[in-house]
């Protein structure tokens, strides 16, 4: 029963410094009205349901373990994974790539 105390004293406390905050800053630098104590608790409500939802933070994790387990599995799968011969591709790039995107550029313009 501790616990659901302090969470109330907390959101009592949250929405108290967000009146506080907002009647301190926003008239003067936008021209908005000051707002009440449950105008504040309303804005919290509302930033928390557009910005926040109210789900469980570990469905987040489990969603974002999901993307990185799609993408990680779509980089390895039939991927080379030696990397050995990238160390040759600056030496490369400066003996024949500009050549070669010449020839490239080249055979673009014939074509079209």
């Amino acid at each position: 029963m501790i616990g659901g105390i302090q969470l109330i004293a907390l959101i009592m406390l949250f929405g108290y410094v967000t009146m506080r905050l907002w009647n301190w800053l926003m008239p003067e630098i936008f021209g908005l009205v000051p707002i009440d104590y449950w105008q504040a608790i309303g804005i919290i409500v509302l930033s928390k349901i557009i910005f926040g939802g109210f789900g469980s933070h570990n469905k987040a994790k489990s969603r974002k373990k999901k993307i990185s387990k799609k993408f990680s599995s779509k980089c390895t799968n039939g991927g080379n994974k030696d990397f050995s011969k990238w160390k040759y591709y600056d030496q490369f790039w400066e003996a024949e790539g500009n050549q070669a995107f010449e020839n490239y550029v080249k055979y673009k313009k014939e074509g079209a």
